[in-house]
């Protein structure tokens, strides 16, 4: 299970995320990423802890397929948000295709597009 702390819940925050990040695409989601504006090296202030939220709709499928999904995602995040800038906002959409996919093939996609992300693939 993802931490509190590390829990994106507001409205506001997911609109942040998905409108003025940058996103990374692959068949069964889409990672938006808004990496995080304060300095954390600056004195006096701790850095915030980077924050991912899930998207998944009723396209998916129906409510319990819509929560597996939602449980495969926020444990995958789990062993990755450490991967992000202090702060960020990051928020996972998943597609259709997540439906259908297996544990494995959502971390392959997760994988590819956190890397894209972070500056370690090209278009």
């Amino acid at each position: 299970m993802l931490p509190t702390e590390n829990r994106l819940r507001r409205r506001e925050d997911f609109a942040t995320a998905v409108r003025r990040g940058r996103r990374a695409g692959r068949p069964s989601l889409v990672v938006h990423l808004r990496s995080g504006a304060t300095n954390p090296h600056a004195p006096g202030e701790s850095a915030p802890p980077t924050r991912a939220g899930f998207v998944v709709s009723k396209a998916v499928g129906g409510a319990v397929v819509r929560n597996k999904v939602k449980r495969k995602l926020r444990h995958l995040m789990r062993d990755r948000v450490d991967l992000f800038p202090p702060g960020s906002l990051v928020v996972v959409r998943a597609l259709p295709e997540a439906g259908d996919a297996d544990h494995e093939q959502l971390a392959r996609d997760l994988d590819a597009a956190v890397q894209r992300l972070l500056g370690g693939g090209a278009r």
